[in-house]
């Protein structure tokens, strides 16, 4: 992409105000509010500690991504190297330093929150790549010299997030590089040359993968080989949307999940309880909601005059498609089971701050999308 020099723009208080997405907003606080009822319903109509924890959580965030959104667009890209570092920085320090649970060792204490450092390398790398391609001419973006500092740069958090083991993360961050790679102007070929050679390295990396991993990938072919253990989950979740229906059981009346049939429902399965509540008729709303955020993502990024808030809003809108798409697919018995929780909806501190400052980024793209960039 063809290097461009920022130009401040004047803009007062209130042009900044006016210049907010209202829409994008509006949808943020929606899903917000979805949220923390589907949370109170996990918790059986009870204000208990997940309810209460999310509703904390989504407060505070919601006015974190307010206030960074009147960061400039130009405060985003002189960052997002240090941005990409410190991030990494802390991924390596969860190898010596972090907290284990569940058998995997994905968080970091840092004394007031503890921190999973990889949902916020989802955001750290494709402002990184954003900033990389940014400088390049596009008729050059597939000159070796180019090529090998976004690779490393992509395959490092990955394999130290496929480590802790979080494979399903390092998977949705590998995404989110390749879609910026992607949308920088390589041909296609070269994806499917490396489709090709991840093909012919699958028996190599099964060989590595935990015993439990592998499991998953079995049951996710033949879920009744093991009804009552790898597959419990994905069979009581298709039990569960299945038996929502049309117009769903109503809120508060999930047997699946009232019954403790779900596990992980305030997680990564918050959408199979949704569905069991709240039907196809719901589901397809909630869906609706998804696809509008994504497209106001991508036309605030059409909007923009400069490359690097249109690459980034972009990309962005892509991996949060993935992230969607990933979560959703995954419930339905349509893909094996990973950590990947729904944006917004899914309980989580880390999950939730990185998709915030990810919107906020695409915000400020659209406060300060009349910067001239020459």
């Amino acid at each position: 992409m063809r290097t461009q020099h920022f130009h401040k723009s004047n803009l007062s208080l209130r042009d900044k105000i006016f210049a907010l997405d209202f829409l994008l907003i509006f949808l943020i606080l929606l899903l917000g509010v979805i949220s923390i009822f589907a949370m109170y319903s996990t918790e059986q109509g009870k204000f208990g500690y997940y309810t209460q924890s999310h509703l904390y959580r989504f407060s505070i965030f919601f006015i974190v991504f307010l206030i960074l959104s009147f960061f400039r667009i130009r405060f985003w890209y002189r960052s997002a190297y240090l941005f990409y570092f410190i991030i990494l920085i802390l991924l390596i320090a969860v190898d010596f330093y972090g907290i284990t649970a569940a058998g995997s060792k994905r968080w970091i204490s840092l004394f007031f929150i503890n921190l999973q450092p990889s949902e916020l390398m989802k955001i750290a790398l494709i402002i990184f790549l954003t900033r990389y391609y940014y400088k390049i001419p596009s008729e050059q973006v597939t000159n070796l010299r180019y090529i090998l500092t976004p690779v490393f740069a992509l395959f490092i958090p990955v394999l130290l997030v496929a480590s802790q083991p979080d494979l399903g993360t390092a998977v949705l961050i590998m995404i989110g590089g390749l879609a910026v790679i992607w949308l920088t102007g390589f041909r296609i070929k070269f994806f499917l040359y490396s489709f090709f050679v991840l093909i012919c390295l699958i028996p190599v990396g099964i060989s590595f993968l935990r015993p439990y991993q592998k499991s998953r990938i079995l049951t996710f072919f033949n879920p009744e080989r093991d009804p009552l253990g790898a597959g419990y989950q994905i069979i009581q979740s298709k039990i569960a949307v299945g038996s929502g229906g049309i117009f769903g059981k109503g809120f508060l009346q999930g047997s699946q999940s009232y019954l403790d049939y779900l596990p992980e429902k305030q997680t990564d399965f918050i959408f199979t309880l949704f569905s069991e509540e709240f039907g196809f008729v719901g589901s397809s709303l909630l869906l609706l909601i998804y696809v509008t955020i994504i497209y106001r993502i991508a036309s605030i990024g059409n909007q923009s005059r400069n490359n690097f808030a249109r690459l980034y809003c972009f990309s962005f809108a892509t991996a949060f498609f993935v992230y969607v798409a990933v979560n959703m697919s995954m419930v339905l018995g349509l893909l094996p089971i990973v950590g990947a929780p729904l944006p917004i909806m899914s309980y989580g501190g880390s999950s939730m701050l990185s998709i915030m400052v990810g919107l906020s980024i695409v915000m400020s793209c659209k406060i300060y999308q009349q910067d001239e960039v020459n």
